[in-house]
């Protein structure tokens, strides 16, 4: 079992993050916030999928006033992602936002970081810091030292800033494209700071490539007990972040929900198409939340005793398979009929 680093608790709407809570997964939506009935039509995607929080975008004043309708419509926390106008932060706090995303050093003067802060304190609204690797501080960018070492030190000014104004609602993420800079980054603030930590790298690319990158990085520290919540940034439908993120929650039994996918790297015993029946079981599957355990076996010679554990599963032969549950076969069918008989069984006991 994995030892989490212990970290102090917040809550963003109904989601605790941190301290003995569950590590949560996050997403963000690709839709422009202004266009409320898309935007609401993805979140409720996101929360079929089973996203627990998902951030906005909020560029302008009427992204900031979309946010209330938005509001009224969905289920999961949603989170403002603001740079530099202060204004807008008030005006998502009033609209109903349940926490923020942003950096208090780049939203202007003192007193306008006073005015954020004290209306998060009066509306219980966490913030958020969020350090990429690619925009750093000119200042801190100048600075030679490791580039891991300056997203920690550009974290840690902007959390000073918070913590002067006695504010500490507050969780970190620290960013880059590159997975060892991720990984020392966030061990580095692990060991400095006891704020919950949202880990995730930034730029990871499409779904092959950025799953490769986001499950070594964010697995990584996971496994090492650093983070509380996650997201895997990829340039697609941002409904594969949320099964990537459960995915590599589920690797390290960390989380336990929605299915646990088994299917045997094929060879050349296998007489049926292994890889497309996989895929599509993998497919028809993905939105079952109850954790079960389903197996898609190449062959009868290994297939119902490897995948023994499984609560369902399919071993080829043939032309044919093999139908079974819990290790036990309960059906021989042909090849053609083998999807639509394993995926009635789960389906009628889930």
């Amino acid at each position: 079992m994995i030892k989490r680093r212990i970290s102090r608790q917040i809550q963003i709407g109904n989601v605790k993050i941190g301290g003995d809570a569950p590590v949560s997964v996050q997403s963000m939506c690709n839709t422009d916030t202004r266009d409320v009935n898309t935007t609401l039509n993805q979140i409720k995607e996101l929360e079929e999928a089973g996203c627990e929080i998902v951030r906005l975008a909020v560029l302008n004043k009427d992204a900031a006033d979309a946010i209330k309708e938005i509001k009224k419509h969905v289920k999961i926390p949603v989170i403002a992602d603001i740079h530099f106008d202060y204004r807008l932060a008030i005006q998502c706090i009033e609209n109903g936002i349940d926490a923020l995303r942003l950096n208090p050093g780049n939203i202007g003067r003192e007193e306008n970081v006073k005015k954020v802060v004290k209306l998060a304190k009066i509306n219980n609204i966490p913030i958020r810091i969020g350090i990429n690797a690619g925009s750093l501080d000119k200042n801190i960018a100048a600075i030679d030292i490791p580039l891991h070492e300056k997203m920690v030190k550009s974290a840690m000014q902007h959390i000073k800033i918070l913590e002067d104004n006695d504010f500490d609602k507050i969780k970190i993420s620290l960013k880059s494209s590159s997975v060892v800079t991720t990984i020392e980054a966030y061990r580095l603030i692990a060991k400095m700071v006891d704020y919950p930590l949202h880990l995730g790298l930034t730029e990871s690319g499409t779904l092959k490539g950025g799953l490769i990158k986001s499950s070594i990085g964010i697995g990584t520290l996971l496994a090492e007990g650093i983070g509380d919540t996650i997201r895997v940034s990829l340039t697609e439908n941002p409904v594969e972040e949320v099964h990537a993120g459960y995915a590599i929650l589920k690797s390290l039994e960390l989380r336990q929900r929605g299915v646990n996918f088994i299917s045997c790297p094929t060879c050349g015993r296998c007489q049926i198409d292994l890889i497309g029946l996989a895929k599509k079981v993998e497919e028809s599957i993905k939105n079952i939340d109850k954790p079960i355990t389903v197996a898609v076996m190449g062959c009868p010679v290994n297939g119902p005793g490897e995948a023994k554990h499984a609560d369902y599963g399919v071993a080829g032969a043939i032309g044919e398979g093999y139908i079974f549950k819990k290790g036990e076969i309960i059906k021989r069918v042909k090849e053609e009929d083998i999807l639509k008989e394993l995926l009635n069984l789960i389906n009628n006991e889930n």
